[in-house]
């Protein structure tokens, strides 16, 4: 049985959770989590964690996402994309690509935006969807996100292709509402599509299908991402035996169970990983000591 990561390209008309109980048949474990939930109406890259895998989860670095939008112009709808109820629909004939390329450079950088009654973040205990869905609409909190770039890639009015690269926690429901809002006329997605999530891309991806048929073919390990290869933006430190047989126990390694010259030892860093023969066995922190290195203190083991 595989641990690690397997991105699934995730199909419209289903939601994450549904992806997940999909591999969790597919591959006949119980053990498997997904990250960086995406809207039912949405595609593209869904990160799932499988065994081993999930331990991983807290520590990747899903920081930067990219998604490619189809926006429609000329309408507003209660849940800011075409799925939703139209509120609204006004002119947008005298729209120009000068005028768009302007308000997306007013929406790039550092903004904050007000989350969108339909989603799944929690007020009062209750998810927003579900508060919506009985017709109530409460006032939510702005939250900071970064837009670090917003790409024309079609205008064929009423319909404007974007590709935005953003930070974790961005809606690009709300984004395209905004875009809409300040041009005048409105906008709503008509299509998402992330391609990429922190690590994992979209030319990785795979269908639920085709995992299937992996499965079937047994060749499931070509699919899979190991929890090293995802981890890879923390720097590695490799084991020694003598470091392997520690953690196993549960113990932290000493520097000299490691594979890492004094000059070497990383600095700057928090986290690292722990590693014997490309194999991730541990998530260790690097904690002030009173030696002139830090010490290693194990935060996850892995093996």
């Amino acid at each position: 049985m595989i641990n690690g990561f397997v991105v699934i390209d995730k199909p419209a008309g289903i939601t994450s959770h549904d992806v997940v109980s999909r591999v969790r048949r597919i591959l006949g474990t119980r053990k498997v989590g997904h990250t960086g939930t995406l809207d039912p109406f949405a595609t593209g890259v869904l990160p799932v964690a499988v065994n081993d895998g999930t331990k991983a989860i807290p520590f990747l670095d899903e920081g930067v996402k990219c998604y490619e939008a189809l926006m429609q112009l000329g309408v507003a709808t209660d849940t800011l994309d075409m799925t939703g109820q139209v509120l609204r629909e006004s002119a947008f004939d005298s729209v120009t690509i000068q005028q768009l390329l302007g308000v997306f450079e007013s929406f790039t950088g550092h903004i904050f935006q007000i989350p969108p009654m339909y989603s799944a973040i929690k007020q009062g205990g209750q998810p927003l969807y579900k508060l919506a869905r009985m017709g109530q609409e409460v006032e939510r909190a702005a939250r900071p996100v970064d837009i670090h770039s917003i790409e024309l890639l079609s205008f064929a009015l009423p319909f404007v292709s974007i590709r935005v690269t953003c930070s974790r926690g961005t809606y690009v429901r709300t984004l395209a509402d905004d875009i809409g809002a300040m041009i005048g006329c409105g906008a709503a997605l008509k299509e998402l599509r992330r391609t990429a999530s922190g690590p994992f891309v979209i030319g990785a991806a795979h269908t639920l299908e085709s995992l299937q048929c992996a499965v079937d073919e047994q060749r499931l390990t070509s699919l899979c991402i190991s929890p090293f290869s995802s981890l890879a933006h923390l720097p590695d430190v490799p084991l020694a035996d003598s470091g392997v047989a520690k953690v196993s126990f549960g113990r932290s390694p000493l520097w000299n169970d490691t594979r890492i010259q004094g000059d070497d030892v990383p600095v700057g860093t928090e986290l690292v990983r722990l590693s014997h023969d490309g194999i991730l066995i541990a998530v260790a922190r690097l904690v002030e000591s009173g030696d002139s290195v830090a010490a290693i203190v194990l935060k996850r083991v892995f093996m």
